[in-house]
């Protein structure tokens, strides 16, 4: 096994420990209904101050992935058992919770036959059945060989559909060994496809090894495939068993890049070192429904 030494963070990359009250609220709650998030398994910098907002990303499909990204900080191994009760749970801890939007992700489960799009679909139900009012965005896997999935996640209508190419796809043998870039490509496109209403978006992290014109690449990959919105935050090394970090991008290239995603016609860019997909989400996605609408108009 290899291990990677940190480099030290520069102050731009650096952030607060949770310690508000609405942040142990909203840990309680996610205790109390047994539910995953996203912000806890992968080690997200922004957790204190999406908490103290009661801004959740809920993670379903279990704690345990069956790929190996070097990357990530979430299990990797034997899956848990699927939970038939979980998207019930989930609508009723978002009601409690009042959120305005909400975002869902899970692990990839490989093991399943439909990859979880299915328990992706009733969660959709579920959260619409409780909370009415919550828009709702999936973060999902890329459902690999999963024949008939997309569709079945498409046809719950989502508000957003979220899926991340993560980094170029130069890169992919050492970060993203079990996905593959254009398959990633091809499943934002044919959301698209399956219903042109449902906002797309995608994003990659940076500071893995790539280089700006890999970056422009993508986003032209990404327009091609005609995603609305994309993220860009810097790669955070969660251990040092993970993938080294190669450098920190300063907020400077970040404000260059976004300057870029938006000359080529995303209808919304995130760009900082501290973007994650889930970051800000409910506010942007004012933002781009505003956008479209400005669009339309003129």
């Amino acid at each position: 096994m290899i291990l990677h030494q940190k480099l030290k963070k520069p102050d731009w990359i650096r952030v607060k420990a949770p310690v508000s009250k609405e942040y142990q609220e909203t840990r309680d709650l996610m205790r109390r209904e047994k539910l995953n998030t996203v912000c806890e398994e992968a080690a997200c910098p922004n957790i204190g101050e999406c908490w103290a907002k009661k801004h959740a990303t809920v993670m379903i499909l279990g704690s345990v992935c069956t790929r190996a990204c070097t990357f990530c900080n979430i299990k990797t191994g034997r899956p848990d058992l699927l939970d038939p009760h979980e998207p019930e749970r989930v609508g009723t801890a978002i009601a409690e919770m009042g959120l305005h939007h909400v975002v869902i992700t899970s692990v990839d489960r490989d093991d399943l036959e439909d990859g979880g799009a299915l328990h992706f679909a009733q969660t959709i139900q579920a959260i619409r059945k409780k909370a009415p009012g919550t828009t709702i965005e999936v973060l999902t896997p890329d459902f690999l060989r999963k024949e008939g999935a997309i569709k079945i996640v498409v046809q719950a209508r989502p508000d957003v559909y979220n899926h991340n190419l993560e980094t170029v796809p130069r890169l992919y043998a050492e970060v993203r060994p079990g996905a593959r870039y254009f398959h990633s490509l091809h499943l934002l496109q044919t959301v698209k496809d399956l219903d042109p209403s449902i906002f797309t978006k995608s994003g990659i992290m940076v500071g893995l090894g790539e280089d700006k014109s890999e970056v422009y690449q993508v986003m032209d990959d990404l327009r091609a495939a005609s995603v609305d919105f994309m993220t860009i935050g810097q790669y955070l090394q969660p251990t040092p068993k993970h993938h080294k970090v190669d450098r920190f991008v300063t907020p400077e290239e970040f404000e260059d890049y976004a300057r870029m995603a938006r000359g080529k016609g995303f209808l919304m860019v995130s760009a900082s070192p501290l973007t994650r997909s889930s970051y800000h989400a409910g506010d942007d996605f004012e933002r781009l429904k505003a956008t479209r609408e400005s669009q339309l108009r003129s």
